[in-house]
Formats: C-alpha cells, sequence, structure tokens
C-alpha cells in the first residue's frame, strides 16, 4: 500500500501538513495511546490505595486487600505500559520509514537543474537527520499525552482529598508553564541552526571522502581537515547553546514541583494536627507530587523535541515542495518502437545560472554551487566541458540544428564550452530548451513520456557511474531482466570481458565504491556495456572513451557498428580516431551548426575544424600529463585502460 503525501497547502502548520502521512497509523497511535490512559490511571490509583492502607494499618485493620489491590495495579501498569510503548515507538518508526520513501520518491523525481544548485550533504542530512527528529516527536509526543492525563488524574484525586493542600501543590505550576515557554522560544532558533550546521559538517565529510584522490592529489589534506574543523566549530556553538538554554530551565522546571512537595509536607503537617486530614491523605499527596513531578520533566524534552521537529519539517518540505521542472504532460505520447530520428531544430538553451552551470571544476559549499567530491553525474554541467560556457545565464546552445537518421554516427566536435555534452542532455530532457524543439522521430521530446524517451535515448558520460555492486550487477542495471548471454555478449563488444575474466571472481567481483577498484579505462567500458545491453534507439557516447587505448576503442567503435545496425549513435569526441569513424561530423561553434561533413572533408575545405581539433589534441596531452594518475585506481589489480 503506498504512503500518502504530505499535504501540499503550503500556508498549513508542519504537523497539518505531515497528518496525511501519520494518519495511515491513527488506529495504531490511538490503541497505543489508549493502553497508555489505562496504564496512567492505574498509576494514579495507586497513591490513593497506599494512603488508605496507611490509615488501614493505623486502625488496625486488615491489610490484604489493599496489598491485592496495589499488585493488581502493578501488573496493570506493566503489561500496559509495555503495550502502548511498544506501539508508540513501532508507529513512529514506520512513519519514518513513509518519510523517507517520499522524499527519496520526490528526489529522484527532482529535474537536473535541482541537483546543479543544491548540495547532497544538505540533502542527505535532511533525509536523515532532521526526518529522524521528526520521528523521534512522534514516538514521545503520545507520551506527553498521557502524562498530562496522569497530571489530571492526579489533580482530581487530590481534590477529592484536600482542596487547601491541592492548591499549595498546584501553586508552582504557573511557573512552570511561564519557564516551558522561555524555553520554546530559544531552543527553536537554535534548533534550525544546530540541524543546519549538521548539515554543514555531513556535506564536507561526503565531499573529503568522495574527493579523497583529489585532497591528496593536490597535498590538501590539512585545508579539508581545517575546513571541517571550522564546521565542526559553529556546530558546537550551536550544540552548547541550545545545552545551555536546556541547562538553564530544565532544573527549574523539574525543581518548582519540588517546592509544592515542601509546601504539602509543611500545610499537611498542621492540618494533621487539627484533625482535618487524614495521616495516609498526606502520604497519597507526597506520592501524588512525586508522580507529578515526571509530566513537568516530560515538558520540557517535549518542548525541545516539539521546536527540533518544526525546524526539522520545514527542510524536508523544502525538499517536498520543489517542482521538477521535467514532467510528463497530461497527454504524453508514448513511445514503444522508436527508429532513432533525431532532429535539433533551431534550438536554444542556457543554464541557469553560475550557481547551476559551475565553472568548469565544480562548485563547493565555499562557492554555494554544487560539489560531490568528484561524483559529477551525467547531465551534472560541472561533469565536463559545457562548464567552461555556462558561467552565466548566457545561451550555451544557440540555434542550434541537426538531423541524425536513423543508422547514422554522427560525431560533433566543438572548443570546450561549446555546448556539445548540452545536446545529448537536452535529447534525454534532462533539462527542456528554452527555444526550438528536440524531436525523436518526428515527435518533440516534451510531447512524449519521460520513462519511454529515457529507454529510447542512452548517454553514457566520460565519467560514468558505477555502483558498489558486482560487475554484473552493474551491467544488468540498464535491464535487470537480462540473461547471462546477453551480459557476456555486452561486456564482449564493450572489450571488457578479458579484464573482468582477470578480476578475483570474474563478472561476480564487487566493485569498490563508484568503480574505485578498477582503473578509469575500465569503468568507461563498463558503462559502455550498461549502455548497449540497454539497446536504446539513440546512443550518445559523451567523450564515454577518453581513458580507453585507441587500438581498445576501434574495437568498441567496430562492435558498436556490426551490434546497433539502424539504431542511431552521436558521438561527442575529441579524438581523431574517433572522428573519422563517424559518417558524419558536426563541427559546433557559437551554439551553432558551424559546419557539417566527413572527417577528411572538413579537414581539407574548413580551417576551423583543423584548428578545433589542434586545440582539442593540445589540452588532451596536458591532462594527460598532469591527470594521468588520478585516472586510475591504486589497487595493484586495476590494469590500464
Amino acid at each position: 500500500m503506498a504512503s500518502p503525501g504530505i499535504n501540499p497547502d503550503r500556508s498549513l502548520g508542519w504537523l497539518r501538513r505531515i497528518l496525511p502521512v501519520a494518519s495511515r497509523y491513527r488506529v495504531a497511535f490511538a490503541a497505543a495511546t489508549a493502553a497508555g490512559l489505562v496504564s496512567v490511571a492505574a498509576t494514579a490509583a495507586a497513591p490513593v490505595v497506599i494512603g488508605r492502607g496507611v490509615d488501614a494499618a493505623a486502625a488496625g485493620e486488615a491489610l490484604r486487600p489493599w496489598v491485592i489491590s496495589l499488585l493488581v495495579l502493578a501488573g496493570l501498569r506493566f503489561g500496559l505500559g509495555y503495550a502502548y510503548r511498544y506501539g508508540l515507538f513501532r508507529s513512529a518508526h514506520c512513519l519514518e520509514a513513509d518519510l523517507r520513501k517520499l522524499v527519496y520518491e520526490h528526489l529522484v523525481e527532482l529535474s537536473f537543474s535541482y541537483w546543479d544548485r543544491t548540495q547532497t550533504g544538505q540533502v542527505i542530512s535532511r533525509a536523515n537527520s532532521d526526518i529522524r527528529s521528526i520521528q523521534l516527536l512522534f514516538a514521545f509526543a503520545p507520551l506527553m499525552a498521557t502524562q498530562l492525563a496522569l497530571l489530571v488524574m492526579g489533580a482530581a484525586a487530590m481534590l477529592a482529598l484536600s482542596l487547601p493542600l491541592t492548591l499549595v501543590a498546584m501553586a508552582p505550576l504557573p511557573l512552570v508553564l511561564y519557564v516551558g515557554i522561555r524555553l520554546r522560544n530559544q531552543v527553536f532558533p537554535l534548533s534550525w541552526v544546530t540541524q543546519a550546521r549538521t548539515a554543514d559538517v555531513a556535506m564536507i565529510t561526503d565531499e573529503s571522502i568522495q574527493g579523497a584522490q583529489v585532497v591528496r592529489n593536490f597535498a590538501q589534506e590539512q585545508a579539508q581537515v581545517q575546513l571541517l574543523a571550522g564546521a565542526a566549530q559553529r556546530l558546537r556553538w550551536a550544540g552548547i547553546a541550545t545545552a545551555d538554554a536546556r541547562a538553564r530551565h530544565s532544573p527549574v522546571m523539574e525543581a518548582l514541583p519540588r517546592l509544592g512537595l515542601a509546601l504539602v509536607l509543611g500545610t499537611g503537617g498542621l492540618l494533621a494536627i487539627d484533625g482535618s486530614v487524614a495521616v495516609g491523605d498526606i502520604v497519597a499527596f507526597n506520592a501524588y507530587v512525586l508522580l507529578m513531578a515526571a509530566p513537568f520533566r516530560m515538558i520540557g524534552f517535549v518542548l525541545i523535541q516539539w521546536q527540533r521537529a518544526s525546524a526539522a519539517a520545514q527542510r524536508v518540505f523544502e525538499i517536498l515542495d520543489e517542482e521538477p521542472e521535467i514532467v510528463d504532460k497530461p497527454e504524453a505520447l508514448p513511445l514503444p518502437s522508436p527508429e532513432g530520428l533525431v532532429e535539433f531544430d533551431d534550438v536554444t538553451f542556457a543554464y541557469a545560472s553560475a550557481a547551476s552551470a559551475g565553472d568548469g571544476g565544480g562548485g563547493s559549499a565555499r562557492s554555494g554551487t554544487i560539489d560531490r567530491g568528484g561524483k559529477n553525474e551525467p547531465g551534472d554541467p560541472a561533469d565536463s566541458d559545457d562548464a567552461a560556457g555556462a558561467a552565466a545565464a548566457v545561451a550555451i546552445i544557440d540555434g542550434f540544428s541537426l538531423t541524425v537518421e536513423p543508422g547514422e554516427t554522427v560525431a560533433v566536435v566543438g572548443r570546450t564550452g561549446s555546448g556539445k555534452s548540452t545536446l545529448g542532455r537536452l535529447l534525454a530532457r534532462f533539462y527542456d530548451v528554452a527555444s526550438g524543439a528536440v524531436r525523436i522521430d518526428g515527435i518533440d521530446v516534451r510531447d512524449l513520456r519521460v520513462a519511454d524517451l529515457r529507454r529510447a535515448v542512452t548517454v553514457v558520460s566520460d565519467d560514468p557511474f558505477l555502483f558498489a555492486a558486482s560487475v554484473r550487477d552493474n551491467v544488468a542495471f540498464a535491464r535487470p531482466e537480462a540473461d547471462e548471454e546477453s551480459v557476456t555478449a555486452a561486456l564482449a563488444d564493450s572489450a571488457a570481458g578479458g579484464f573482468v575474466e582477470a578480476l578475483p571472481e570474474g563478472a561476480d567481483t564487487v566493485l569498490g565504491e563508484r568503480g574505485s577498484t578498477i582503473s578509469g579505462g575500465q569503468r568507461q567500458r563498463l558503462a559502455i556495456a550498461r549502455a548497449l545491453l540497454a539497446d536504446a534507439a539513440v546512443l550518445v557516447l559523451d567523450d564515454a572513451t577518453s581513458a580507453i587505448d585507441i587500438a581498445v576503442e576501434e574495437r568498441i567503435l567496430s562492435a558498436l557498428r556490426r551490434r546497433r545496425g539502424r539504431r542511431s549513435t552521436i558521438l561527442i569526441a575529441h579524438r581523431l580516431s574517433t572522428l573519422a569513424l563517424a559518417d558524419r561530423v558536426v563541427l559546433i561553434a557559437d551554439g551553432k551548426t558551424a559546419a557539417c561533413g566527413s572527417h577528411d572533408d572538413l579537414l581539407r575545405t574548413v580551417p576551423a575544424y583543423a584548428e578545433v581539433l589542434a586545440h582539442l589534441q593540445q589540452a588532451q596531452q596536458q591532462d594527460a600529463q598532469t591527470g594521468a594518475e588520478t585516472r586510475r585506481a591504486p589497487q595493484p589489480q586495476a590494469a590500464a585502460g
């Protein structure tokens, strides 16, 4: 059964917005609370039984009925106390699981533009610690309700015993309320700051771990330690400030009921001397005052947890309220049997801003842009050469037109930042064009079902993502139902079969995080195998063979031609060897198609084409000299790409 979402009305309070999710467990919460109320009633009855027992003993009467009554009350208190605590915490944990699922489901629906401007450490913190804060409130708030019921039952019993003693015992209550309100007002802003700074620490830790090779390559270990230390210092301040507020207010809230106990003893003694109350009544009053100390302690805890949950819920709602930009139209069309005809018709596109597009090297917490410690995904503008051209909201694609026929292999070449990688993102509809149209089989991609479009178009980047799973699982991720023979064939056609067989457990070898236990070229080959297994009508290789030896690359491209047949392939490439294998080469400049033809024809007739190739080759040589070591993992089994 699917869990309902939060209330979309943003004008409502956070608790009313989350009630649709919590309502799934309303019966369990109600049953547990009912058990708790009966348990509290048993607890509230105990002091009266004790008082009557004391009076019976003083009068020389039998104590057996009172002892049996106490045993029965104790049994009820134990059994029902277990039931309501187990029921509450179980329901709260189920609610927590539903909220995590809702957040994750929404995250996978959000557009790439959201991730361009969002730090993943912040998202991870909100999906973990913030949801945990909400869960704790739902676990303990009903306990507070039972404690308040205990307070009411105790007050009623005290009134039945003696009005003067009750008034004396309740005298500190207004002060407790005043202190509780002051505590709430101080803790709420501190809770927000604490959770935000916890997210900062999580983000920096995530970046430092994911980008460990980069950190070490540039000997910046101490700089990262200092960065984390600074974030931890700011979190420490928030934590100490919260502890200070609690330390100054909570003891007062706990001590005031003790003042009531002292007043009861003094006043009760005088009344007992006058014969106005019995000794048993004073004993019962003392027991009630002690019992009522527990609700006061709980008030402070729940007030603090309420503020934490309120701040946490607002941070979680910031995710759930984010509207995906790429969604199906109500009348979206299916694409059951795509042929692979691709058309870019006068396309214009610009990334939103520098914060979303990056500056060629990724952003960080220091600049407010996204940085995942070197784990940029396909579709993240910071992962390729397009980022340099997207430093502002200026059209990176400006009036671009191109048609790729089914079965044709077209290479796209251009200077860094010219918009080559953006073409694949627009084709797969990771982003929507500003003007013009991108079409598959003559249908605007915006009119297609997104799921159908993504099955028809596969994009492989130069820095592919691999899961910490087996080689087989990584390849079969594109088509989980694929049989062993299909996976093996995909590995063979991507020239990955040889090195996979040499791994300790072959295709069952579990890779390190992001494929860290194999080389960059091997990661690219597995990504190509995954794309081949998907067998999409349109395959976009975004410099996907940049870390692969030229001879191996030729084998892969030959296999692509043989395997794909009438399916279209777009090569975003830098290498001459890659360009020479394309049916056509498109030169992109200033966001437009500057020239189109065979590789040889363009070399002879378009000076700008030769100039761009020379520029790209020079850049490649520099990258090879300065970054070769960071492209391969340090493990000895990582063979050459």
